[in-house]
């Protein structure tokens, strides 16, 4: 850690112990963690066929249910995003918080049974669904819940005789990214979107003919402070924390979802749950 990191970690935590010891904690603990955003982006590119254009996509990421979040508050999220009327549903990764302690049970499959979108329902494994043992008992819960599993693997998505590609890579911590696998026989003059669980693996997809990695990990580093900005954020995100990023040189973008629910501790704070609403442009 150079001094610079030492001195905005050791400030920022001075002002995580004072500022969220009075009103502010109450706010982080029980106000802003409730306080959705859908955060709506337009994408344009003359790679995205005229069929798709307006076609809209949904992410929703890390709720991490069991830790602070309630299987309540996830039947309230799955009303909002199917208010949104998406053509495509995506969830990148973490569902539960510990799937060896989560009491798993059939309300949870069907709350993700009722999310509904034209064009399918996508996921990948995020570091929490392969930790605690979790791998086979949250691959059951989607598959039951018609969610479709991108491992390593990609899917072409069709409208009106023309293409898109969606691609997912397994967990960059704890499972086996392969891009090269995952992205095999994919013709690269289609328009491609990758999911990838932890953001800074854009520094390997910048290498491939992707044109957008939705990724989620960060949580945008759940407490925020004006000059200061996150206070830590996980391994794998350490390098694109929240929002978009581009490569100029590549043209690929990055969009990194700060998720709906927290970890290791119950606070949000500067740094609200967000749905991405994903709306393609089409210049062809």
């Amino acid at each position: 850690m150079n001094r610079r990191s030492f001195l905005k970690k050791t400030l920022g935590s001075f002002l995580a112990l004072v500022g969220l010891s009075g009103s502010t904690y109450y706010y982080a603990r029980e106000i802003e963690p409730a306080l959705l955003h859908i955060n709506e982006n337009n994408i344009t590119s003359n790679k995205i066929p005229a069929s798709f254009n307006n076609f809209k996509i949904a992410q929703f990421s890390d709720t991490h249910i069991g830790f602070q979040y309630t299987l309540e508050q996830f039947e309230e999220l799955v009303a909002t995003i199917n208010e949104l009327e998406a053509d495509l549903i995506i969830f990148t990764g973490d569902l539960v918080d510990k799937p060896h302690t989560y009491h798993w049970n059939d309300n949870l499959t069907n709350a993700l049974t009722q999310l509904n979108a034209p064009k399918g329902k996508y996921w990948i494994y995020g570091n929490h669904d392969h930790g605690g043992y979790g791998t086979e008992i949250v691959l059951d819960v989607m598959d039951q819940a018609d969610f479709k599993l991108l491992k390593n693997s990609h899917s072409v998505i069709e409208k009106d005789n023309e293409r898109i590609v969606l691609a997912g890579v397994d967990d960059i911590m704890l499972g086996q990214p392969d891009l090269n696998t995952t992205l095999d026989q994919v013709n690269a003059d289609l328009f491609t979107i990758l999911l990838a669980h932890e953001p800074d693996y854009a520094d390997t997809t910048v290498n491939f003919p992707v044109d957008i990695q939705l990724s989620g990990h960060s949580h945008g580093g759940q407490v925020r402070f004006p000059f200061i900005g996150h206070l830590y954020t996980p391994s794998y995100a350490q390098k694109y924390v929240a929002g978009k990023y581009t490569f100029d040189h590549e043209g690929l973008s990055l969009y990194v979802n700060r998720g709906i629910g927290t970890t290791r501790l119950p606070y949000r704070f500067l740094c609200r749950p967000e749905i991405h609403v994903f709306t393609l442009n089409s210049t062809a």
